[in-house]
Formats: structure tokens, C-alpha cells, sequence
């Protein structure tokens, strides 16, 4: 079982992690690919903020420790978990979701507004792009 870039926008995160696990064979596997929020809680909020304001379909993103939690919370067996870092290139990032020109001013303000422990775990460039986390999770029926 594969899911890629979808957990973020789950209203359910637990009920959807019980219901991966429900249908996972015994012997499965299970791999999640999302976006992982940083432990730091400012460059949390901002990342929240900026995805939420760019895609209301946006719950939230996990850290590290929530998705380890919360797979064993429903019954895995958590695994390798690999972390990348994925730069986005701001112009394509907001034009895939069609995010209002007034949302994409607001993300543009908050970036330019940061402190420098935001902007530099972010690596935000001068034209919006930016970097985030992200990881390759995989887990186990327990």
C-alpha cells in the first residue's frame, strides 16, 4: 500500500491510518511519502500557515515523531523512515492549486516577513521558492 503527498489533507488522520492497516495484508507493507513538519514550532506554524493559505484543503502537516506515534497508535509497526529535502519552485507550487492572486500576496508577505530561523530552515529565495522536508516512511502490521 502507497500513499504520496495525500496524509496532510486527511480530516481523519488517525481513522484513515486504522483504515490503511484494516485492509494491509499480514505480511504487507505499507509506505507513506508526505511532507514533515519541523520540530521548531515557528517554522511549524509558518508552514501550516503558507499551506493552508495556498490549498484550503490543508489539515496539517506531521512531524516526525506524530506519524511514529500515530502508526503505532493504529496498529504498524513503523520502519526505515528516509528524509529529503524537496525545493519548490514558488511560481509552479501556487499556480498547480490556482490559489487567488490575494493568497498568493498573503504567502509572499509572510515569507518576507520571517525571522531569519524561518527563512534559513526554509531557504527562502528571493522569488517565493523555498525548501521543505520530507520522508519516505515505511511501516508493518504490528
Amino acid at each position: 500500500m502507497l500513499s504520496r503527498f495525500s496524509a496532510h489533507h486527511w480530516h481523519g488522520f488517525a481513522a484513515g491510518l486504522a483504515e490503511a492497516r484494516r485492509v494491509l495484508a499480514p505480511a504487507g507493507r505499507a509506505v507513506f511519502v508526505d511532507v514533515v513538519a519541523p520540530e521548531s514550532a515557528v517554522c511549524d506554524s509558518f508552514l501550516q500557515a503558507i499551506e493552508l493559505l495556498r490549498d484550503t484543503s490543508h489539515v496539517r502537516d506531521y512531524t516526525a515523531d506524530e506519524w511514529q506515534r500515530a502508526l503505532t497508535e493504529a496498529g504498524f509497526r513503523p520502519g526505515a523512515m528516509t528524509r529529503r529535502r524537496l525545493r519548490l519552485d514558488f511560481a509552479s507550487w501556487v499556480a498547480r492549486m490556482r490559489t487567488p492572486p490575494v493568497l498568493v500576496e498573503a504567502i509572499r508577505a509572510l515569507q518576507q516577513q520571517m525571522a531569519a530561523d524561518v527563512t534559513g530552515h526554509f531557504a527562502i529565495e528571493a522569488d517565493g521558492s523555498f525548501t521543505i522536508d520530507t520522508m519516505t516512511l515505511e511501516a508493518t502490521p504490528a
